[in-house]
C-alpha cells in the first residue's frame, strides 16, 4: 500500500495572518495597520492574504473569534488555578493570574479585542459586534466560576456573578490602557491589586 504522509503541523496562512493581526494591531492600532504590513508580518503573499479575507475588516473580525478561542485555553483551560477546588479561592487566584500577565511590553500583554474596538466601534459595525462577542464571552466564562463562590459565600450589594464579570472586564481593560498612557505596566499591575482587594471585600474576606 502507498504512504500516506504525515499531516503538516505547520501553521497555514490563514493563522498565520490572524497571528500577525493580533501582534500588529496592538502595537500600532487597527487603522494604522496595512493589509501589506500583515502580510510581511505573516510571512505571506497579498494573493493568500485575499484568498483567505476579502478585507483587512474581515481579518479582524476573524482573529476576535480566534482570540476568544485563544483566551478559553490559555485562561480558562491551562493554567493551575482552574484546579483549585475553593470556588473564592479559585476566583482570586484567575486574579493573581491575570497581575502575572501584566509583564514585557505593553503590546505584549494587552487585550486585541480592547484595543481594536476603540477605534472602530464607530467605522464598522462587524468589528464591533465581533468585539462585544469576545468580551462577553470572557465575562459569561468567567461568571461560571463566580457563581459558586456567590452560592458558597454569599455577596454583598446585590452583585451578580455576571456583573462582576463584566466589572472585572472593564477594570482589565482600564488597566491596558492606563499602562499604555504610563508608557509602563507597574500602574496596570497596581490596578488589578485594588481589584483583588474590591472582591474580597465584597465577599467580606480578609
Amino acid at each position: 500500500m502507498p504512504s500516506r504522509s504525515a499531516p503538516s503541523s505547520r501553521p497555514s496562512a490563514r493563522s498565520k495572518l490572524i497571528e500577525a493581526a493580533h501582534a500588529t494591531v496592538r502595537a500600532k492600532g487597527y487603522n494604522a495597520t496595512s493589509v501589506d504590513e500583515l502580510c510581511a508580518a505573516a510571512g505571506v503573499t497579498k494573493g493568500a492574504f485575499f484568498h483567505y479575507f476579502p478585507s483587512k475588516e474581515a481579518l479582524a473580525v476573524a482573529a476576535a473569534g480566534a482570540w476568544t478561542d485563544m483566551a478559553e485555553q490559555r485562561i480558562f483551560t491551562a493554567p493551575d488555578w482552574v484546579r483549585i477546588a475553593d470556588p473564592l479561592d479559585r476566583l482570586l487566584a484567575h486574579i493573581d493570574f491575570r497581575f502575572a500577565m501584566l509583564d514585557g511590553p505593553v503590546e505584549d500583554f494587552t487585550c486585541f479585542v480592547g484595543t481594536m474596538v476603540q477605534e472602530a466601534f464607530k467605522s464598522s459595525d462587524a468589528i464591533r459586534a465581533a468585539c462585544d462577542a469576545s468580551v462577553t464571552a470572557y465575562a459569561k466564562r468567567l461568571a461560571e466560576d463566580i457563581q459558586p463562590a456567590i452560592d458558597r459565600y454569599g455577596i454583598g450589594y446585590g452583585v451578580t456573578a455576571l456583573d462582576l464579570a463584566f466589572h472585572i472586564q472593564a477594570v482589565l481593560q482600564g488597566a491596558f490602557i492606563m499602562a499604555k498612557a504610563k508608557g509602563n505596566p507597574q500602574i496596570a499591575r497596581d490596578t488589578v491589586t485594588h481589584l483583588k482587594r474590591y472582591v474580597q471585600m465584597l465577599f467580606n474576606r480578609e
